[in-house]
């Protein structure tokens, strides 16, 4: 990946320059997209797409301005550990996936469901949480949960190429998160286990044991790799799953380690699976959709420490989500994945 300081003087100067233009130029395009709503199917489709988009890039270049003045106000990074900043850098990050979360909602028609354990049951408690992975954006729908409704300050490992978004590698890369490539020299799971040391009572280490979104792809070749692997036993278990990956208990196993009295949240969700790219976004828009969400707790004491012990405690809670998936997956995903050129709409908005 291209060196951090190339993309602080290259990228993200790029992106502001960027914004001010579009901001300039947004009636123009936005008239372009209320002429062409009418032509093409969909419910205002281009107009949505479009607002959207320029929301988007609009709210990367405002983040960007704050941040660097946040890196002026730290002495030029100097004090950014401190815990003024880092709660700083939490409530920016918190207000800008609300509003998010407010537009997905008015333009995109997408609501969001939580049901399960709530804030209250996890109060007092550091956490380990633990996702499935499956669909445009989940990562930013679990962090919006964890900081703006359990109001959680989130230790996340994601994958090392979404610092190739502006905001989030600056952000991110001031906050306590791991990104994971495939580097051998990099020991990732001495990473993870500094990372969720140490936490406190309102942190929140979040991994997503699958390693990577749901695809059928996915699933048969992680099926072939346990197969490899010799590990027959969990193959066959691997094959029961029909809507998530098999887990992988290195990760999990390293974070209960490091964090012995932390609970944990098994979180479950559907209703992004069917939005795996851009063209999948435009044909499903507007969305119409309900994202549940759900999420068990585990008492710290009832979670195993040994690495093979976690194993199969992941792949029984992995075998309830898949069934509370099967149970709860939204009719436009189930139809979306059956057929993806089945969404037609009327041609007028």
């Amino acid at each position: 990946m291209v060196p951090q300081w190339v993309r602080r003087v290259t990228i993200d100067p790029a992106i502001v320059l960027l914004a001010g233009f579009v901001i300039i130029t947004s009636p123009i395009v936005l008239i372009v997209g209320l002429a062409l709503s009418p032509v093409i199917p969909g419910r205002w489709r281009p107009l949505r797409f479009l607002w959207f988009a320029l929301l988007y890039l609009v709210l990367q270049a405002g983040l960007l301005v704050v941040l660097f003045v946040l890196w002026l106000a730290t002495g030029f990074g100097y004090r950014m550990g401190a815990e003024w900043s880092q709660s700083v850098h939490y409530r920016l990050l918190g207000f800008a996936l609300r509003v998010l979360e407010h537009e997905a909602n008015r333009v995109l028609r997408v609501t969001i469901e939580s049901t399960g354990a709530t804030p209250d049951d996890f109060r007092g408690s550091p956490l380990l949480v633990l996702s499935r992975h499956a669909g445009a954006g989940d990562s930013f729908l679990l962090v919006d949960l964890l900081v703006n409704w359990y109001g959680r300050e989130p230790r996340i490992v994601l994958k090392a190429a979404l610092q190739w978004d502006p905001a989030i590698d600056v952000m991110l890369n001031r906050l306590p998160t791991v990104f994971v490539d495939n580097d051998p020299d990099v020991d990732r799971l001495a990473l993870i286990r500094r990372l969720a040391s140490n936490l406190d009572d309102n942190d929140a280490f979040t991994i997503f044991p699958e390693g990577g979104n749901f695809t059928p792809t996915r699933r048969l070749k992680s099926i072939m790799w346990l197969r490899n692997e010799g590990r027959s036993r969990r193959a066959a278990s691997a094959e029961q799953l029909r809507h998530v990956l098999a887990p992988r208990q290195a990760g999990t196993a390293t974070a209960l380690q490091a964090s012995p009295d932390a609970d944990i949240a098994i979180v479950a969700h559907t209703g992004l699976e069917h939005l795996n790219s851009i063209k999948a976004m435009w044909r499903y828009m507007p969305m119409d959709t309900t994202i549940k969400v759900h999420w068990w707790r585990v008492p710290a004491q009832e979670a195993p420490k040994d690495p093979e012990a976690v194993g199969d405690w992941l792949f029984g809670w992995w075998s309830l989500v898949d069934s509370w998936i099967e149970a709860n997956r939204p009719e436009v995903v189930d139809e979306a994945l059956a057929d993806p050129t089945t969404r037609t709409d009327p041609l007028t908005p």
